[in-house]
């Protein structure tokens, strides 16, 4: 059970992101990280285990004129001093855990049978120096992280047991003659209950979801694309890490490309994701319906030179006010094409192609199509951490309009391009510039803080280094 709960902190650690086909997700534990969650696991079990409820052990014991029958039961732990254990990649295999010095104060109830006596009461029991060596071996099994234990040995110092009430004080002489047996009874089942727990947490990632839901309109495919390749230095776990619609799933047209993340030594965790998995993202949410929005008129700021109405359009467009006078107008823009991401070495580019219907809106509130604007724009963006916060700043590379359609006739798009273009460099771009200086908070493992990272855009990836805590 305690190893159980120090290997599920450590892969809670590093599951939401888990190479192939070829990877979209890296992640790497180093041994800082491994000593880190083991160190975690042991305050959560520390300030967890008094809540444990033992199960009754039944039993007989020879005192020489005859056997008595006990049951033990209504146990609970009272105190348990807890050492932080060794632990250690071993290369190839998975981790080696070492912990000695535990020790287990345990109270309960008791209740005996011999010959026509029936007597009950209440003990103690204490166990001193109990140490476990193991040695875990990680790999995959349909897509899933597996887990098996390879070595495992136990002992234990020494054994205490008081009786009390009842007619104890008769029974416990036997018990301190028969101490060195129950000491033996408790290593002996030691490994197996340590074994039990890790084939419970290997049937909990058995059941684990390969799709998990990222919102109301996405999910993340998370399976394993191979076995976790393990180093002495660390462990680097593969996923898939594709991105599809909830309401219609599909392939994007793109494929993902091999990467590899460093591995920061000096860092307890480090993550990389690739352009495909961002760009499946993309597609993914395009494939929802995600990636359009209805402009009205109430959305414009008050202090605009021009509003959505069809007359004040006729500065722009002077046959519009003469076919729909003074009429509301509402704008439909989507991305008409998957926003593609690119990372090129300390730069994020992105590519997007957009496009804008505008309509004209009736009497009966009927939507009457007028043109289609077509917009191709790309975007460079320089990104870095500072503790917790992601920073940067964007820039305008390209922005370039084409008249689509037009149901009102041809007419000059110069003016509006260039109105566009004005309210995204003046407008746009700075409010979101002045957000992204403040800075973003980095997402992560939810109940976990990160610190000391540092962010890096490689040619075909992103990837973020850190240390990690508890709030």
């Amino acid at each position: 059970m305690k190893v159980k709960m120090w290997l599920v902190a450590l892969l809670l650690i590093s599951v939401t992101q888990m190479h192939a086909e070829d990877s979209a997700l890296q992640a790497v534990l180093s041994q800082n990280g491994l000593q880190k969650a083991s160190e975690l696991g042991t305050s959560w079990l520390q300030n967890h285990i008094g809540r444990t409820t033992l199960p009754e052990v039944r039993g007989k014991v020879d005192i020489g004129i005859g056997s008595v029958e006990y049951v033990l039961h209504d146990m609970s732990i009272q105190s348990c001093v807890l050492p932080v254990p060794s632990v250690a990649f071993s290369k190839g295999t998975g981790v080696s855990l070492q912990v000695s010095g535990i020790s287990i104060s345990v109270r309960g109830l008791w209740n005996l049978h011999f010959g026509i006596i029936n007597d009950d009461g209440w003990f103690e029991l204490d166990v001193y120096a109990i140490s476990l060596n193991t040695v875990l071996q990680l790999g995959s099994e349909e897509e899933h992280v597996s887990i098996s234990t390879v070595v495992c040995s136990a002992d234990v110092g020494s054994v205490h047991v008081n009786f009390h009430g009842g007619a104890s004080f008769i029974y416990q002489p036997f018990v301190d003659m028969f101490s060195n047996r129950i000491r033996n009874e408790i290593r002996a089942k030691i490994c197996p209950a340590f074994q039990q727990g890790i084939g419970g947490l290997e049937s909990h990632l058995a059941a684990m979801p390969v799709a998990v839901k990222m919102g109301s309109y996405v999910y993340m495919n998370v399976s394993l694309t191979e076995s976790p390749l393990i180093k002495s230095t660390g462990l680097e776990l593969n996923v898939k890490g594709e991105f599809y619609s909830i309401t219609s799933p599909s392939e994007p047209p793109f494929f993902p490309k091999y990467f590899e993340v460093p591995w920061r030594e000096d860092y307890m965790v480090s993550l990389g994701a690739s352009e495909f998995c961002v760009n499946s993202a993309a597609y993914a949410f395009l494939s929802a319906g995600v990636l359009q929005i209805l402009i009205t008129d109430d959305m414009i700021p008050k202090a605009s030179p021009i509003h959505l109405n069809t007359s004040q359009f006729g500065i722009l467009i002077p046959q519009l006010p003469k076919k729909y006078p003074n009429m509301p107008m509402q704008v439909q823009l989507y991305a008409s094409e998957t926003p593609l991401f690119s990372f090129n070495k300390t730069v994020i580019n992105v590519h997007l192609l957009a496009s804008a219907k505008a309509f004209a809106i009736g009497p009966d509130s009927a939507a009457i199509p007028l043109f289609r604007l077509d917009v191709e724009s790309s975007i460079s963006a320089k990104a870095y951490t500072d503790k917790q916060l992601l920073k940067g700043v964007l820039e305008m590379k390209n922005f370039t309009m084409t008249l689509g359609s037009t149901e009102i006739g041809d007419f000059p798009i110069g003016p509006i391009e260039g109105m566009m273009k004005f309210a995204v460099t003046t407008l746009v771009l700075p409010k979101v510039n002045a957000l992204l200086k403040d800075g973003i908070m980095v997402p992560f493992v939810t109940g976990y803080n990160i610190s000391n990272s540092v962010m890096t855009i490689e040619n075909g990836f992103v990837a973020i280094a850190a240390d990690i805590s508890v709030p």
